[in-house]
This record gives structure tokens, sequence and C-alpha cells, in this order.
């Protein structure tokens, strides 16, 4: 069974959840505060954490980042902050997802189903893309340059670099990133999309202004060619 620890400080909403994930499948372990929830992290074998970001004794954030330095695990912030730039934060922190609360259990379930296939990869052959300039490992999650430095990115870059190597080559909906990397309450902040991008850009393409790599279809989405080949 899939090993989950579920960080939450409300009783009732703790319980509950414990509950009805484990009738879904997952094995749950639980924490109430943050000093808990890392003790149970650095003790146990843990496929996914979900976490509140409101715990009593540190923020919910702090635990992303100390998780994220020890571990690529999937983190999905389940929280009752609403606000956009919350959301960006906690993701740029490490998280996965983000859930706003209330929300329903099986699309909770659900996206803690598609963020541990992400996490475990696609077919051996397909794990490592190699361009002339950058090469992807997407195990590692990291890109190296062609002197094989490490470069860094965000989660948030990650997440969305990600999403277009895994259309092998096929055009990726703004729509389709937006979800998959902010969730479904993001669909129509194609802005995000458009700073992340150039981001992205600027750290991978030899000429961000005539991208290569990163091809983008007007009003419809973005591809990425291994091939360099540009459009």
């Amino acid at each position: 069974m899939t090993s989950v620890l579920l960080v939450e400080d409300d009783g009732p909403l703790r319980r509950a959840l414990s509950v009805t994930l484990r009738t879904r499948g997952f094995d749950l372990l639980t924490a109430s505060d943050a000093r808990t929830a890392l003790d149970v992290f650095r003790s146990n074998h843990i496929d996914l954490v979900l976490l509140d970001l409101g715990l009593p004794d540190l923020d919910g954030l702090e635990v992303v980042r100390r998780i994220r330095l020890e571990s690529q695990i999937p983190v999905i912030v389940v929280s009752a902050r609403r606000d956009q730039s919350e959301k960006v934060r906690a993701l740029d922190a490490g998280a996965d997802d983000y859930v706003v609360k209330p929300f329903g259990v099986e699309e909770l379930a659900a996206r803690m189903r598609a963020a541990l296939r992400r996490s475990q990869g696609g077919d051996p052959g397909e794990r490592v893309i190699e361009t002339a300039d950058f090469t992807i490992d997407l195990v590692r999650k990291l890109v190296l340059d062609k002197e094989g430095a490490s470069v860094h990115l965000t989660p948030t870059e990650w997440g969305v670099l990600e999403v277009l190597v895994r259309g092998k080559g096929a055009m990726v909906g703004g729509q389709t990133i937006l979800r998959d990397v902010w969730g479904p309450s993001a669909v129509d902040d194609t802005h995000y999309l458009r700073v992340y991008m150039a981001q992205l850009r600027r750290k991978l393409e030899p000429e961000p202004s005539h991208p290569r790599y990163l091809i983008t279809v007007p009003g419809m989405g973005y591809i990425f060619d291994e091939n360099g080949a540009g459009r």
C-alpha cells in the first residue's frame, strides 16, 4: 500500500480523511503539528505527504522546504488559504500540488494518484532526455547544461518543463499545463504560464528570444522539441 503522511491540526478532519483515504487503498500516518510530522517523515517510509499550512508550531511552507532538503517525494498542500500568491509560494517552496479546502475526497485521491505517477517517472528509456544544449533527468528531477553543471530550476519551473517533456513532442495545451502544475482553479491564469515559460527559456535556450526547444503554438499551447529545430 502507498504510505501517506497526513499533517493536519484539525482533529475531526484528520480522522475523517484518515478513514476515507484508507478505504481508497492508502496507508495513513498522521501528525497534528510540524515537529511531529518531520519526526514521522524521517522515521518511516513515506510515499506522499498531505500537508496543511496552518500548523500550530511552524508554518507549513517551512515543512515543505525541510522535506525538500531530504526527499523528492510528492507533497500536496491542503489548505483553506485561497489567495493565488499563497499557491505560488507553496509551489515555489517545493509542493507538487495545492488543494483548497473544502474539497471532494475523490478529487483529492485523484490528485494523489497523479502526483505519485509523476514521481515514479515513465519507462526507463524515457527518463533521460539529451539535447545539444542540456540534459533532463526525469527521475532525479534535474537539468544539466552541456558542461554537466546543474541548472537551478524552481519546483514550479520544473513542473512546467516536466509536463512539456512528457508530451513527447506533441503540443500541450496551456490549460493542461496550468491544471497539472497549479491545479484546476488556475486554468485561466495564463499570465503565470507566460512568466514561467520566459524564465525557463532564459535558463535553457541558447537564444531565449528565438527558442529552439520550448516552442509556442500561438493561442493554443507549447511544444518541447528535444531536437532543437525550432518552429
